[in-house]
């Protein structure tokens, strides 16, 4: 089993996803260390969590599942949704990289 520490969660995702928000981040983070990992790496624990969470609190997987759909057929219709959030995420926002050419300029 493997815990991991809050710190290196939140810089594997500040580094990984630059665009996922600082609250996110802040979730994410706590509720990856507070669990025990078997078999995962750190960026598989983040894959889990982020997945896990963006299924069930950001999709209509839930109630999906209460009109008698099957679990990996809800699972399939949801997963572009979860895969758009995701890609999001994996970019720098606008306003960092348009911050970063005025410093650029300024030098």
């Amino acid at each position: 089993m493997a815990k991991f520490p809050l710190d290196a969660i939140e810089q594997h995702i500040r580094y990984h996803h630059p665009g996922c928000p600082d609250f996110a981040i802040s979730y994410f983070s706590s509720e990856i260390a507070q669990r025990d990992w078997r078999d995962a790496s750190l960026g598989q624990a983040v894959g889990i969590t982020m997945q896990t969470f963006l299924r069930h609190e950001m999709t209509d997987y839930d109630t999906l599942l209460l009109l008698g759909i099957d679990r990996s057929e809800a699972r399939d219709r949801v997963q572009p949704r979860i895969d758009a959030m995701l890609k999001v995420w994996r970019k720098k926002p606008k306003a960092a990289k348009r911050k970063q050419a005025r410093e650029v300029d300024n030098v």
